[in-house]
């Protein structure tokens, strides 16, 4: 799949909470049906990302990893 997102948001270096807090101020920013790549070195942010996504109806669209970075893109639904 490939995914245009709409904004980056590069989280890299930073520990939980932080990416899924950045992550839902920059989705509250965008419009429904945008899209957020978000970029994210914190191995714990895949079940992070997952669990958030499922609580708040966001759409996670993609999540790949690439060496040290997990990727993911999250479409805002609402």
């Amino acid at each position: 799949m490939s995914v245009t997102p709409d904004e980056t948001l590069d989280c890299s270096g930073l520990a939980c909470p932080m990416p899924i807090l950045k992550t839902k101020k920059a989705i509250d920013a965008l419009q429904v049906g945008q899209v957020l790549k978000m970029i994210a070195t914190d191995p714990g942010s895949s079940s992070d990302m997952n669990a958030w996504t499922q609580k708040t109806g966001h759409e996670l669209l993609e999540s790949q990893q690439d060496g040290g970075k997990f990727i993911f893109f999250i479409k805002k639904t609402k």
